[in-house]
């Protein structure tokens, strides 16, 4: 009998309902040396392989893990023409936003009939490990997610999954589940898919940031936090707001040639240590100005941390009535200025760290600067 998971949301609907982020797949050019990057630079172990070895011959898929998280890289074989269109016009970039359900018919015909466009007919597939019913909808831009059954199957993964067995495997580095993921979508696009959210999903908008909250001297934009009822799995949707430049979100629809998941929030329970090793690593981040230090006390009140180590690191703090967040971003990990990651901390905070939008923002446009996008 699966266990019922405590509503804190009480404005979710929660019809389906949610346990958790099952994977993240991204599709990308070269999953073989995707796999390596995220092995080396964020500590991620091999767990399962498909590909011609196991009877696919439309694509290669690794699986890789670090605590809760699991992530899918996906490249097409030849002929394979929707992974293939899917990076030509996008990059390397997220296309399942998996979710973990008691019941994927029953998860599919809920959102269906709410409206949801369908991705995936429910659909059986099974091994001598047992079986899994997946199914699946449309979100924003070419973005899907996967509603995943798996209380009958005991495999590594999936059916058609091997056991990925390799002699290299770094340490982990900490990072323990997906706190949130973001969306882009387009001009006045934002309140279509809290609609979405709310009405097909039964989501709640937790928070919603205008234009006043996220905004600088050049950019701004706007954002809407959804959420399940559980709290496991969150949403923000963000669309460009009114600015004299170009805004980061303007750029990501150019880019990435139209909506699509901006970045991935991973939790860890020792920021300092983790950013650390992700540098040691390679991973580039996001550097606020020094200057940003001298007040933040002033304005979060006492922290455990030692300050120094934070503005080393460039790594930023809010707080909110629950507690305090520490919180720092990559600069973009793939070629395109589209996805990169965050890495936060809570501690009793459930906020997104509305005190640090401003230093943030400054930083990316420092960065759009560089490309010659800010414009």
């Amino acid at each position: 009998m699966s266990k019922k998971l405590k509503k804190i949301f009480p404005k979710a609907q929660d019809f389906l309902p949610l346990k958790g982020t099952d994977y993240v797949e991204f599709y990308v050019g070269n999953a073989k040396q995707a796999a390596h990057f995220y092995k080396t630079a964020f500590g991620f172990q091999s767990l399962a392989y498909s590909g011609l070895e196991t009877g696919d011959l439309t694509r290669t898929s690794y699986v890789l893990v670090q605590d809760k998280i699991r992530i899918v890289l996906t490249t097409p074989m030849a002929g394979n023409t929707e992974l293939e269109e899917h990076i030509t016009k996008h990059g390397d970039g997220v296309k399942v936003i998996a979710l973990w359900v008691d019941d994927a018919k029953k998860a599919w015909e809920e959102t269906t009939k709410r409206g949801a466009k369908s991705y995936m007919k429910p659909k059986k597939i099974e091994d001598e490990n047992g079986l899994v019913i997946r199914s699946g909808i449309h979100t924003y831009g070419d973005t899907v997610h996967v509603f995943v059954e798996r209380k009958n199957y005991n495999g590594i993964f999936l059916p058609g999954f091997e056991k990925w067995e390799s002699s290299y495997n770094p340490e982990p580095i900490g990072l323990k589940y997906i706190d949130h993921m973001v969306g882009n979508v387009g001009w006045n696009e934002m309140n279509v898919w809290e609609d979405f959210y709310r009405d097909v999903m039964g989501f709640a908008n937790l928070i919603t940031f205008d234009d006043k909250d996220i905004s600088t001297q050049f950019t701004a934009l706007m954002s809407k936090v959804m959420t399940n009822g559980n709290g496991r799995i969150k949403f923000p949707i963000n669309e460009p707001a009114e600015g004299a430049k170009k805004s980061q979100i303007e750029e990501y629809l150019e880019f990435y040639n139209g909506p699509g998941c901006q970045h991935i929030a991973i939790a860890t329970d020792d920021i300092i240590d983790t950013v650390r090793k992700m540098q040691a690593r390679g991973v580039e981040f996001l550097h606020v100005p020094k200057t940003y230090y001298d007040t933040v006390l002033d304005r979060v009140g006492e922290i455990d941390e030692d300050i120094i180590k934070l503005r080393d690191l460039s790594i930023l703090v809010d707080r909110d009535e629950e507690g305090y967040l520490l919180q720092i971003f990559t600069k973009p990990v793939e070629d395109r200025p589209t996805l990169f990651f965050e890495i936060i901390q809570r501690k009793g905070a459930q906020s997104f760290g509305k005190g640090n939008f401003k230093a943030l923002f400054e930083a990316i446009e420092a960065e759009q600067e560089r490309r010659g996008t800010l414009i």
